[in-house]
């Protein structure tokens, strides 16, 4: 009785990895493309100023000062987006099918900004106008920590990057949703300009999860904190002051170590 053992050759499974390679290089190009269409459109938007004197025009700028603000936090906004895209993928290896679709998803958030914005810098209704961009971001930054989840999840990312790598940035994004998902309601409540400050509000969100997060991982690989240092360099003072030179009858200094029952 024979038995016979299939197995997959070797070149087929270089080939099944080349390709996962070169479907993930395509992803990034697509991704790199679309981002300056999407800075594009948001600077064809730009209203010229207008007037005959100089006066005028500077009157003309300042009349359209929140649509020059807008462009110019919605391009931070996109840039920073894309920043944090390059600095994930650079270290993805391959794809599947759910990591393509986030991708997709985040993609579109990015390329509907032109639109939100131009929805944030119209006259009236101003809650469901800024609720709109702000929900926007939300799917943005929420869409990214699913990727990055994915990548975890699947191991789609190289053997060498380090895990905070992408541990910092799911904690990024997990933040920016959470400050950008808080100022919808503020919004409603205070019917005004006021909720822009719970976006200004960013920053130190992020700092203080950045340190908490340091703390924890300080933590848990058992790294000396400020405590554990202070007993640290106690037990080495004892240790030295323990060391005593005595002088035998040979006239030779010997070394005698004093037990740890003597101190």
């Amino acid at each position: 009785m024979t038995t016979r053992t299939s197995h997959q050759p070797d070149n087929e499974t270089d080939e099944t990895d080349e390709t996962r390679t070169l479907a993930a290089g395509r992803l990034i190009a697509l991704v790199d493309a679309a981002i300056p269409i999407a800075l594009t459109l948001l600077a064809l938007d730009l209203p010229v100023p207008a007037g005959d004197t100089t006066g005028a025009m500077l009157r003309s700028v300042s009349a359209h000062g929140k649509e020059y603000l807008a462009f110019a936090l919605s391009f931070a906004v996109i840039a920073a987006h894309w920043r944090a895209h390059h600095e994930i993928f650079r270290h993805v290896r391959s794809l599947n099918s759910r990591l393509t679709r986030l991708t997709l998803a985040w993609l579109f958030m990015q390329v509907l900004m032109p639109f939100a914005t131009r929805v944030i810098t119209a006259d009236g209704a101003f809650p469901p106008r800024f609720s709109l961009y702000a929900i926007v971001q939300v799917l943005a930054s929420a869409s990214f920590a699913l990727i990055i989840r994915e990548i975890r999840r699947a191991h789609l990312h190289h053997t060498d990057v380090p895990p905070r790598v992408l541990s910092e940035s799911l904690v990024r994004s997990i933040c920016l949703a959470a400050v950008f998902g808080a100022s919808v309601p503020i919004s409603f409540l205070t019917m005004s300009s006021d909720a822009y400050l719970c976006w200004l509000a960013a920053p130190v969100v992020l700092a203080v999860a950045r340190r908490i997060q340091g703390r924890a991982v300080r933590w848990r690989t058992g790294s000396p904190g400020r405590t554990s240092r202070a007993v640290y360099a106690y037990g080495a003072a004892a240790t030295r002051t323990s060391v005593r030179p005595s002088r035998p009858r040979s006239g030779r200094t010997l070394t005698r170590q004093t037990p740890a029952a003597d101190l």
